[in-house]
C-alpha cells in the first residue's frame, strides 16, 4: 500500500483503542530457559526499515526512513566488543526496505524503495568496499522490489519476495564471482515484509504480508538448493509482516514485527527437536521493519519502528537465550 494511504487509514483508525496494542506471542512458552534481553548504546540516527548484516564482527545498520520518514543513506557500524557506533561512507543513494547479506566476507545489499511519498522500487545492488570505505555498484536484480530479503548460502545471495506494484514471489540467485542474477524457483506465498534467514543449507522464508491491510502470513517457506524446490516447514504463531529474524547455533529465532492494529514484542524459537515455535523472553521495545543480526553468543535487533506504520527507533538490544 503506498504511504500516503496508510497515513490515511492509520489517522481513520486513530481513535479505535487497539491502534498500537503490543502483542507478544501465541506460541507455548519456555518458563524454564526464556532468555533474556540487555539494552546496548543505542543507534546515532534513530531509524526504521533498515538493512543490517555483520560483518567481521560489526553490525552494520544501512539505509531506511528517518526524521521526517525521509529515505537516508546513513550507514553506522555497531562493535559488540566495545559497545560503540561509528558511522561508514554513506549509500550512494538514499533507500528504504532494502536487504542486506554477508557472503564469503563481502558485504551486498539490494533492493529497497526510492522516495518518501510514492515509493519506487529499486534493483540496485550495491557492494561495500571496507579496505576503501566505499560502495560499488553490482549488477542490479532483475525484479526491482522492496520490503525483500536477501540470504546468504553456498557462496550465493539469494533475494526473496518483496514488492514493486504488487507482492511478489520473485527469487533471485547472485553469483559474486561473475556478477550475474539468475532467476531461481519463485517462493510458493508471493509477499512482502518476510524475513528469511539460512539454516540447516537451506533458505527459510518466514511471515511477510501481501499488503499493509492485506493478508499477513504465518508462512514458513523453505527452499532446498539441493532439489531446487520449495516445500512448507512449520508456521510462525502469528501471522505478521515487518518482523526480523536470526540464526544462532542451531536454532532459528524471530522478533517483532506488525499487523495493521498491532505490533510486535514476540521472542520465538523454532525447536528442531519438537518442530515447533515456543515463545522466549519478549523484547524490550516492540518493534517493526528491525534488523536482527547474531554476533557470538547473542542476537542484536537494532531500529525499527515503534507503533504500526512510520515510529522509528534508535534502539539496540542483545537477547542472549
Amino acid at each position: 500500500m503506498k504511504p500516503s494511504r496508510v497515513f490515511t487509514v492509520l489517522a481513520a483508525l486513530a481513535t479505535i483503542s487497539c491502534v498500537g496494542k503490543t502483542t507478544d506471542t501465541s506460541a507455548p512458552l519456555d518458563i524454564q530457559s526464556p532468555g533474556s534481553w540487555t539494552a546496548r548504546a543505542p543507534m546515532p540516527t534513530a531509524r526504521q526499515e533498515v538493512a543490517a548484516a555483520a560483518l567481521d564482527g560489526r553490525i552494520f545498520v544501512i539505509g531506511g526512513l528517518g526524521a521526517g520518514a525521509e529515505p537516508v543513506t546513513t550507514v553506522e557500524v555497531y562493535d559488540p566488543g566495545t559497545d560503540r557506533w561509528e558511522a561508514r561512507a554513506s549509500l550512494p543513494a538514499p533507500a528504504h526496505h532494502l536487504a542486506a547479506a554477508v557472503v564469503d566476507g563481502r558485504l551486498f545489499v539490494a533492493g529497497g524503495y526510492a522516495g518518501r511519498v510514492g515509493w519506487t522500487p529499486l534493483a540496485t545492488v550495491y557492494e561495500y568496499d571496507a579496505a576503501r570505505n566505499s560502495w560499488a555498484t553490482r549488477a542490479p536484480l532483475r525484479t526491482p522490489r522492496g520490503a525483500l530479503a536477501l540470504v546468504a548460502l553456498d557462496g550465493r545471495l539469494h533475494a526473496v519476495g518483496g514488492s514493486g506494484a504488487s507482492a511478489t514471489g520473485a527469487h533471485e540467485i547472485y553469483d559474486p564471482a561473475t556478477d550475474r542474477w539468475a532467476d531461481a524457483p519463485p517462493m510458493p506465498t508471493a509477499r512482502d515484509h518476510l524475513a528469511a534467514v539460512a539454516f540447516q543449507g537451506r533458505l527459510w522464508a518466514l511471515g511477510g504480508r501481501e499488503a499493509f491491510l492485506g493478508t499477513q502470513y504465518a508462512a514458513v517457506e523453505v527452499y532446498d538448493p539441493a532439489t531446487n524446490g520449495w516445500f512448507a516447514g512449520t508456521p510462525l504463531p502469528t501471522a505478521r509482516g515487518g518482523l526480523a529474524a536470526a540464526v544462532l547455533g542451531d536454532r532459528v529465532f524471530a522478533f517483532g514485527g506488525e499487523a495493521p492494529l498491532r505490533i510486535f514484542s514476540a521472542t520465538e524459537m523454532y525447536e528442531v527437536a519438537g518442530t515447533r515455535w515456543i515463545g522466549k523472553e519478549p523484547m524490550r521495545t516492540p518493534r517493526h521493519g528491525a534488523g536482527a543480526v547474531a554476533v557470538g553468543n547473542r542476537i542484536y535487533v537494532v531500529g525499527g519502528g515503534t507503533e504500526p506504520g512510520l515510529a522509528r527507533s534508535d534502539a539496540n538490544e542483545a537477547y542472549t537465550p
